[in-house]
């Protein structure tokens, strides 16, 4: 079923039902979801932080700017300093993940993504129940690396945001790995270095065991805000487990990319619409 305008409150009950009255809930988030909570990368907020960057190396999006060859190690730093203190240590403009924490705090849920901003541990999400696939904007690896450990970036990563001019961070602030003393990196799944640490396993082998528990039961499988850079990761899987599962329902919530197969359509929900204003209709629906 295709949400429109016109049944809106029949389809927003359908869909409270059915988040009430499941056995458990998986939630699939991608970087839709964040961006509904506040966290674009491009436009006036993109301007606003990155205006020097910007002006110098006609930026157009944070995302695109986190690949750009900086010239030197204290101009990459000054640059990724902001990128993550921005989208991990500040506050969400909304309370998107706080809506959908409510909907979630009572049910037997768990969350897969591939968003690395921690928004969901900071609106109240269990730890043991989220599984970051991706990465971390709060974690550092070695940047070879060396080996297979990640460490917390908060301290230095707000020295370098308050101790930067002139888009350069102090030299003495270059983070190195303990080890073997080469540049650090983020802990970001961009290529064959990525670091799965000890963390990132034990959160895997959770999400693997609630996965198990599904079974056959009345599960929903939300999808929310996921794109169409990796759908081997949360969407083709979700479409598949709903496959094998008759008494499971495919959610997907999203701006764009609203599809599903023909073989789950009759116990799929395709929801076109903005992700914060949905949540809110389903917990203002009595």
């Amino acid at each position: 079923m295709v949400f429109n305008k016109i049944d809106n409150k029949t389809f927003i009950q359908g869909l409270k039902q059915h988040l009430e009255n499941c056995d458990m809930i998986l939630i699939g988030a991608g970087s839709g979801l964040s961006t509904a909570a506040g966290f674009t990368y491009d436009g006036k907020r993109f301007e606003t932080y990155f205006k020097d960057f910007i002006k110098k190396y006609q930026l157009t999006d944070m995302y695109s700017a986190g690949f750009y060859p900086y010239v030197s190690l204290e101009e990459y730093w000054a640059y990724w300093s902001r990128h993550i203190y921005y989208n991990r240590y500040v506050d969400a403009l909304n309370n998107t993940y706080e809506l959908l924490y409510q909907l979630m705090k009572d049910k037997d849920y768990f969350v897969l993504t591939t968003n690395v901003d921690h928004q969901f541990q900071k609106s109240g999400f269990d730890k043991q129940r989220l599984f970051y696939t991706q990465g971390d904007y709060g974690l550092w690896q070695c940047a070879k690396p060396c080996h297979q450990r990640t460490y917390d970036n908060e301290s230095v990563v707000k020295n370098m945001i308050t101790q930067q001019k002139h888009m350069k961070i102090p030299t003495s602030l270059i983070p190195r790995c303990p080890k073997c003393h080469e540049p650090m990196s983020m802990n970001l799944r961009c290529d064959q270095t990525f670091v799965q640490d000890e963390g990132w396993y034990a959160a895997q082998c959770r999400f693997e065991q609630f996965l198990k528990r599904c079974g056959d039961r009345y599960v929903v499988y939300l999808e929310l805000g996921v794109g169409g850079n990796t759908p081997s990761i949360i969407k083709y899987p979700f479409w598949k487990l709903t496959s094998s599962n008759e008494k499971a329902i495919y959610v997907c919530i999203n701006q764009n990319e609203i599809v599903c197969p023909k073989e789950i359509q009759q116990r799929s929900i395709l929801i076109p619409a903005d992700i914060h204003q949905v949540l809110q209709d389903i917990l203002d629906e009595e």
